[in-house]
């Protein structure tokens, strides 16, 4: 139970942190992919190099990829009627083969029905999850913080000796 409650406090902790909301909307689409494959794949590889080389909020993405493993875990008879179709496609039957057979791509497992289903759900899913979360983050900065900020307890807050240290420690170390 205090994982759950540490992800969500790490979550609310980033929507209310000053990152960019296609930072924190990438990360969130990323954890998409990561939730849904398989975790030693060449999938959540590429995804783990995508986060290092871009600009992306890793905290997000881990924390999505978090919840978004337990809806993948309620979807799989979902994905693996999806995949099932997809590998028992004739027209494919030749470039599964051949995919089969290079040195790399075999580690993608994609040869497993549930997995493939998954892939193709979540790189289909990835850009409706980026808009999506993204609109939600504005609406979300624009209402609730934007309204706790002009309560009276943040205004205390704020006026108190210790706010004022942590916000100079915060601007010099960030």
């Amino acid at each position: 139970m205090t994982i759950i409650l540490k992800q969500i406090f790490a979550l609310l902790k980033l929507l209310n942190s000053d990152t960019g909301e296609n930072q924190l909307a990438a990360g969130i689409a990323c954890g998409l992919i990561l939730g849904f494959a398989p975790v030693f794949s060449l999938q959540t590889i590429l995804v783990f190099i995508m986060l290092f080389f871009l600009r992306i909020q890793m905290g997000a993405a881990f924390t999505s990829a978090f919840f978004f493993a337990f809806v993948a875990y309620v979807f799989d008879p979902i994905f693996d009627s999806i995949g099932g179709a997809i590998l028992e496609m004739g027209a494919f039957k030749g470039l599964f083969e051949t995919l089969y057979m290079m040195p790399i791509i075999p580690f993608t497992k994609f040869y497993n029905s549930v997995v493939m289903g998954a892939g193709i759900v979540s790189f289909l899913l990835f850009p409706v999850i980026f808009f999506v979360s993204k609109g939600l983050i504005v609406k979300y900065r624009e209402s609730v913080v934007e309204r706790f900020k002009q309560t009276k307890f943040w205004k205390a807050v704020k006026a108190t000796g210790f706010y004022k240290w942590y916000a100079k420690y915060e601007e010099l170390y960030g």
